[in-house]
């Protein structure tokens, strides 16, 4: 059995760079409201989120150009229709829900907050039966 050494370790720099910015920015790294206020910010607290957001993509791309990252197989043979469906119930989800699942489950459980703590379990309770389903009835 492998151990996914990859994933230990890019969970612990979630934690560590969602504890940083709550250190030194007193801000919360729940991607749903960096991109929210990016749009719409004051004017003062604009620029960390843009550099947040270039980090994310950035490291995204590098992600997918190294030579030790594959994506899975689960990823090709479908449109991109379902993709750009799947984003906007995210996307629902996350007005719904107040938050996504960076800052409610990386965030606000670190800080012990009871509407985090169920709105993650909902996150995962749904990931789940999605993922039942899809492998129950889909293709």
């Amino acid at each position: 059995m492998d151990i996914p050494w990859y994933s230990l370790f890019g969970g612990l720099l979630l934690g560590i760079s969602a504890t940083l910015l709550m250190l030194f920015n007193g801000k919360v790294a729940g991607i749903s409201g960096i991109v929210t206020y990016a749009i719409s910010a004051t004017k003062g607290d604009v620029l960390w989120r843009y550099l947040f957001l270039a980090g994310l993509v950035l490291g995204g791309w590098l992600g997918a150009q190294s030579t030790w990252s594959e994506m899975p197989s689960s990823f090709s043979g479908h449109s991109s229709f379902y993709y750009a469906i799947a984003g906007l119930l995210v996307g629902i989800g996350t007005r719904l829900g107040n938050g996504c699942t960076s800052g409610h489950g990386i965030c606000g459980i670190g800080r012990l907050s009871p509407r985090s703590i169920i709105a993650t379990i909902t996150f995962m309770l749904v990931a789940g039966i999605t993922v039942f389903l899809l492998c129950m009835y889909w293709e």
